[in-house]
């Protein structure tokens, strides 16, 4: 509750409580609501009471009051106009005249006025009115319509005629000129509709306009006109703004014609001067046309004119692009006249590689070569071939790089030519520029073919002086001196050559000389040269060689004195790092000894091969951590002082390892046990028992060493058999030392 104020004793009622809030037992819906005002018809206004109009006085009153309410409307609402159409029964044409001098750019009255004219058969006022309309309103098509539509229902063609030349001059749309041109063919006038249309092409450019017109010469039986047309449009438009669907429309007329020689040059012409991406559908016309008309010579003529399109798109994206080129001018060699293929090869050698750096001209360089090439064996044109060979050779930039496939094949060609002093020219000019390994080669390759042997003597003189350490050319020129029978200037050669402080083969020139020794059968000189050689190399290959030489020269010594090679060579390489190389002489040494020694000897040799071992090593990595350890194979040879305890005490574990294999087998026969298994228990029960002794005496040894046993399983290889037969030599005579270094044996073999 609330207090009453002190000014008036009001009190504000109290608002109801609802108790039961419940649904009511009948409810009623907005649909039963909006049926019940429909059926009492509530919003109905009562009509308005019926007005008898008794004298002539009472409905002249009544005519005065609606004009007074529609021109109301009229000038409060110029838009609307309906109210003045209503009363058109009375007033029509003076209310229409008002309105229009209201509202005088309104279409919809202007139409109206001329209808309700022509309705009523006033053709002169209908006349008038669409007169008044397009002079206005020149810009209103409908006006123009309706009007020449009226003047040709009404038979007046002359009139029509003359209202559709005040419409061209207006520059009206294209449909405007259709009506026209329509006009004069309901009537048949052809050649004003020809007329028409050389003015229509005229104002509206554009191509289909032109096709219409060609078609529409083809239409009435004028074929000539209608290739006329065509080749006027193709003039017109050029090759700037030239289309595909103008010559698909050209050919298609002339096939049309049975025209076919004309529609392939169309295609020819059109594939020539349009652009690929905008010339699919000229192909694939062209390609309808030769299956359906053509043999297969012209199919094959519609893929080439593609793939030249191709090759012109990429040679433009990218003029650098050789590659491109090569496939393009490979196309057009096969099918195309010769100045055309110049022309493509003039475009191709102009786009000159922008740095002058070899990599970016070696693929250019033969742009020319097979130009030249193409000159010369597809043309024949001699004084043309050797003008571009002249225009290429003054194009590289000789002082920074040169090719000298481009000299010589330019001498090859004037050699060709019977121009020999041109030949020797063009090579003197080469060496003189850009002196090169291959062109002094090429140079004297030319001579010798032409039998010039003091040329070449000359020839390979200034070589030797560019180049003194190429022991290839050194070999050469000894075998031309050779050829020609100067032996004592080969060996002079030969010696200035091995006397020089750079050579890039050595090897090669040395094997040479010896073999130039030996075909002279100059064997004493071969030996000096063999004692000259190991002076200055103690390579492997070279005691090897040295020892089949004496063994292939015919004495009775021989077999002596290739014995006595490997023994000294064995001595020299004692101290070698690399021992694969004295183990091949070694193994060479056995071969030897197999086939022609004794078995003492052979025995003895086979004594002094090595025991192949398994170890690891500790790897450092570049910063000096620990990065693991790596297994690497090692030899032992038995002649080295420092390595023969330990290949007896290798000895010593294999015997001692036997021993136990044959111990278990009589153990316990019936479960044999293998070689591997026993080597494998041997080692584990070893290790335990000498761990101690073992620490310490790998405290300062950073290696571990195993051994490589494979004698158990093989006895094929070279090294189990010698380490076998030594093992049992010694064997026999230190029987009584066996238990006294089985305890080291095992340690090494865990190690």
């Amino acid at each position: 509750e609330m207090a009453s104020t002190a000014a008036g004793k009001q009190r504000i009622p109290k608002v109801a409580k609802v108790k039961n809030k419940a649904p009511a037992e009948v409810q009623i819906t907005a649909e039963q609501l909006l049926r019940e005002a429909k059926e009492r018809e509530l919003e109905l206004l009562p009509p308005p009471p019926k007005q008898k109009i008794t004298d002539a006085e009472e409905l002249n009153d009544y005519k005065l009051k609606k004009r007074k309410l529609i021109i109301f409307h009229i000038n409060k609402q110029l838009c609307c106009f309906i109210s003045a159409f209503c009363s058109a029964a009375f007033r029509a044409r003076s209310i229409y005249e008002r309105a229009l001098d209201v509202e005088h750019r309104n279409i919809t009255l202007w139409l109206k006025y001329a209808e309700m004219e022509m309705k009523n058969r006033q053709v002169n006022h209908a006349r008038n009115i669409w007169d008044r309309a397009i002079t206005i309103l020149p810009r209103v098509n409908q006006f123009w319509y309706k009007y020449t539509y009226m003047e040709e229902m009404l038979g007046n063609v002359a009139g029509c005629r003359q209202v559709f030349e005040r419409w061209m001059e207006w520059e009206p749309d294209e449909q405007a000129w259709h009506s026209y041109i329509n006009f004069e063919l309901r009537y048949k006038e052809v050649d004003k509709a020809r007329t028409i249309y050389e003015r229509y092409i005229l104002f509206f450019m554009h191509l289909k306009n032109w096709i219409k017109y060609a078609r529409f010469e083809e239409k009435h039986g004028y074929i000539a006109h209608s290739r006329k047309v065509y080749e006027r449009a193709v003039e017109f438009f050029g090759e700037e703004h030239v289309d595909e669907n103008l010559f698909v429309a050209f050919a298609r007329f002339e096939e049309t014609q049975k025209e076919f020689e004309r529609v392939r040059v169309i295609y020819k012409y059109a594939l020539d001067r349009i652009p690929k991406h905008q010339a699919q559908q000229l192909f694939k016309n062209y390609t309808m046309f030769e299956k359906k008309f053509g043999d297969r010579r012209g199919i094959e003529d519609v893929i080439v004119s593609k793939r030249r399109f191709q090759y012109e798109e990429e040679v433009k994206a990218n003029p650098h692009n050789y590659d491109a080129w090569f496939d393009y001018l490979r196309l057009v060699e096969s099918d195309a006249e010769p100045d055309t293929v110049r022309e493509v090869y003039e475009r191709a050698i102009a786009n000159i590689p922008p740095i002058q750096e070899k990599r970016h001209w070696r693929r250019y360089i033969y742009l020319w070569i097979n130009y030249a090439l193409y000159e010369e064996l597809e043309v024949k044109d001699v004084e043309r071939t050797r003008q571009v060979y002249l225009a290429c050779l003054e194009l590289i930039p000789h002082k920074k790089f040169t090719f000298a496939k481009i000299w010589l094949l330019s001498a090859q060609f004037e050699i060709r030519q019977k121009n020999l002093q041109g030949a020797r020219k063009i090579m003197g000019m080469a060496i003189g520029k850009c002196p090169k390994n291959k062109l002094l080669k090429g140079y004297i390759e030319l001579e010798l073919q032409l039998r010039e042997f003091d040329r070449c003597r000359k020839l390979y003189e200034k070589y030797l002086e560019f180049s003194p350490e190429n022991c290839t050319t050194w070999i050469k020129f000894a075998e031309l001196e050779t050829i020609l029978g100067d032996i004592e200037r080969a060996r002079a050669i030969f010696e200035l050559a091995i006397g020089q402080p750079r050579l890039d083969m050595p090897e090669v020139l040395w094997k040479s000389y010896i073999d130039f020794e030996i075909e002279q059968e100059e064997f004493g000189n071969t030996r000096n040269l063999y004692k000259r050689l190991l002076q200055r190399t103690q390579h492997v290959k070279v005691w090897i060689s040295y020892a089949k030489f004496e063994l292939s020269v015919d004495c009775p010594d021989r077999l002596q004195k290739c014995r006595q090679i490997y023994e000294e060579a064995n001595k020299s390489m004692r101290n070698c790092e690399e021992k694969e190389e004295r183990l091949m002489l070694i193994e060479s040494w056995r071969d030897f000894e197999k086939e022609f020694g004794s078995d003492s000897t052979s025995e003895r040799v086979r004594k002094l091969l090595p025991e192949k071992v398994k170890k690891r090593r500790k790897l450092t990595a570049e910063d000096g951590s620990d990065a693991g350890w790596e297994e690497y194979y090692d030899y032992i040879f038995p002649e080295d002082a420092a390595n023969q305890p330990n290949l007896k005490l290798l000895a010593m574990a294999k015997m001692w390892k036997r021993q136990q294999i044959e111990n278990e087998d009589s153990k316990d026969p019936e479960n044999p046990i293998t070689a591997e298994e026993a080597t494998t228990s041997s080692t584990e029960s070893a290790g335990p028992s000498e761990n101690h002794q073992e620490s310490d005496r790998n405290t300062v040894t950073e290696t571990e060493q195993t051994t490589y046993d494979d004698h158990d399983d093989d006895d094929n290889s070279s090294s189990s058999s010698s380490s076998s037969s030594s093992s049992d030599n010694e064997e026999d005579h230190d029987g009584g030392e066996k238990k006294e270094k089985e305890k080291g044996s095992s340690e090494e073999e865990k190690d």
